[in-house]
């Protein structure tokens, strides 16, 4: 297992105030936005403590531009990151605020640009907020990504009926947890089919049935998310847990689950 360090950025950046997080009946609504230190404090306080840890960890970045991508990429290469996650739902701001994520030329673009600049493990985080998240992951293949990531929060909002006022500091946010599995499984899917990388499946997870599910979508890895809010510990139970079902199951490695998915 490993641990995904989130939303790193050049500059230091504040969520929005006061942060807000909204229940839904089966997930979370968040506008916190990408809050983080900034690359140089995170270079100076944060990594240290982390390869003291001896735990296996990833760094998300982000950037409004591929410059600010490559830049960020060639620092942390330099500090002996061993891989990164590429969040490409951010915009562009020489594009006029299109998100990289949801152009195929952008992803591709974005996903070279930190590859030859980082000689780890590159991860392109795929935004689900598209038509054809296939041609998504084609490009972000084609761009040199060592494998994909997906899906990011979906789009939502939560209104207030009594105020009649929205109840997200940002109105809108991401919808994350068990809600958004479905179209999580079916986005894994559908990338697993056209792509030779790998893909690591995100989205609900919560139970060893979730994992289970991902992987016979084509998923070789899986993140868990909000569910580490409810339940602290439930990543280790998981592990745990798969390790005992392969046992039970006369399953050798997890290669013999992932894409088994039958469909005739």
């Amino acid at each position: 297992g490993a641990i995904v360090v989130k939303g790193i950025s050049l500059s230091p950046r504040k969520g929005n105030r006061p942060p807000r997080i909204v229940e839904t009946s089966c997930g979370l609504l968040n506008a916190i936005g990408l809050e983080n230190v900034g690359l140089e404090t995170f270079l100076k306080e944060k990594i240290p403590y982390l390869q003291d840890s001896g735990v296996q960890f990833v760094v998300n970045i982000l950037a409004e531009t591929t410059t600010g991508y490559a830049l960020l990429a060639e620092k942390l290469g330099e500090a002996g990151i061993p891989a990164l996650e590429v969040n490409i739902s951010c915009p562009n701001v020489k594009e006029g605020g299109v998100a990289f994520g949801t152009d195929p030329s952008l992803t591709e673009e974005v996903s070279r640009a930190v590859k030859e600049n980082f000689s780890g493990t590159v991860i392109v985080k795929l935004s689900p907020n598209v038509t054809d998240i296939q041609l998504m992951a084609r490009a972000a293949e084609k761009g040199g990504a060592d494998a994909v990531s997906l899906i990011n929060t979906l789009l939502g909002m939560a209104i207030d009926h009594r105020q009649r006022r929205p109840v997200l500091a940002n109105i809108v946010g991401g919808l994350s947890g068990p809600a958004i599995k479905p179209i999580a499984l079916r986005m894994v899917w559908q990338a697993a089919s056209v792509l030779t990388i790998p893909v690591i499946g995100i989205g609900g997870i919560r139970k060893l049935d979730d994992v289970l599910e991902f992987l016979l979508a084509g998923a070789t890895a899986v993140q868990v998310g909000t569910a580490n809010l409810v339940e602290p510990g439930v990543c280790a139970k998981l592990i745990q847990e798969l390790r005992e079902y392969c046992l039970a199951n006369n399953i050798v490695g997890i290669s013999e689950l992932v894409g088994s998915l039958q469909l005739d």
